[in-house]
């Protein structure tokens, strides 16, 4: 018996180098990539959901029929007039990459702004996704509605699930961006956590200090990233570690979490252990980075 996924968050326009000064257009955010390996790994009963404004501009509607072509569902995206998505730039040299962002008007940053729309859309669903991200680029009443809304679902039953994600550009208070994240992990029952960024934000020394924290904050499943050093389980008190999968090749780190996070919530949706789940998404997420791009073609993903 399927379910009904809601992620919530941005999708951007991204451009990335395409040669002899070329660039080539895509369309990626942390929220949506997490959704699009949902839609590729979740059987075709389950319904994957993606919750964003967008604009009422061409680009707007351009990503609106990638989603729909990917089998992902837009009716829960709001157009506003005269606004346009964010977007970023992918720049590499000596094969590292760096990142310019223009996002101050995007349309997402409004995604919280109806608080009836907002209700309906998490009222609807059986999992709802958010991240770090998501917070990051609404304003601070925006933030209020959305984190209100996901603790009414938490409580009520819902699998709230979050990525702490965690980006300092998208602050202008370190202090502000980390007790907003400790709030977002409050209003979730599952957080996906990477260790590299506790270890730096919060000076975690190490991954079994990350998830005592989350437990703290009264999150009751944590699932710690720690990228070649596997994955740390804590699932009603018991606690299990999950090596990584070998990478043949490194192409590209981007959506690594995200894709990740979309293996493993996609198996322990539909019955896996969580040991079973984390292993899947650690395929995943190592079949991800072996390609170029935030998303790859579903058919290169393991069954």
């Amino acid at each position: 018996m399927g379910g009904k996924f809601l992620s919530i968050g941005e999708c951007m326009v991204e451009l990335s180098q395409a040669g002899d000064g070329l660039l080539r257009r895509g369309f990626a955010g942390d929220t949506f990539n997490t959704a699009w390996y949902m839609r590729a790994c979740l059987p075709a009963d389950w319904s994957v959901d993606y919750f964003t404004a967008l604009g009422d501009d061409p680009m707007s509607d351009e990503m609106l029929a990638m989603m729909s072509k990917a089998g992902i569902g837009t009716s829960q995206i709001r157009r506003i007039p005269g606004k346009t998505p964010g977007l970023y730039l992918i720049t590499l040299k000596d094969g590292e990459r760096t990142f310019s962002y223009w996002r101050d008007t995007a349309a997402a940053k409004k995604l919280a702004d109806d608080a009836n729309h907002l209700r309906a859309a998490i009222e609807a669903s059986d999992i709802i996704y958010f991240s770090g991200i998501t917070l990051g680029i609404l304003a601070s009443e925006a933030i209020d509605t959305l984190l209100s809304e996901l603790r009414r679902a938490k409580a009520s039953g819902k699998i709230v699930a979050f990525d702490p994600n965690i980006r300092p550009r998208l602050w202008s208070d370190k202090d502000v961006m980390l007790k907003t994240i400790e709030a977002g992990a409050r209003a979730a029952s599952l957080v996906l956590p990477s260790f590299d960024d506790e270890k730096v934000h919060f000076g975690d020394p190490d991954v079994a200090a990350t998830v005592a924290r989350y437990h703290v904050l009264g999150v009751p499943t944590v699932v710690v990233k720690d990228g070649p050093n596997g994955v740390t389980l804590s699932f009603d008190g018991k606690v299990e570690h999950v090596p990584a999968v070998e990478a043949k090749a490194v192409v590209d780190t981007t959506s690594a979490g995200d894709s990740f996070n979309g293996g493993f919530l996609s198996r322990l949706l539909t019955g896996a252990t969580p040991a079973e789940a984390a292993a899947h998404g650690a395929a995943v997420a190592t079949t991800v980075i072996g390609h170029h791009g935030a998303l790859i073609d579903p058919g290169l993903l393991p069954v």
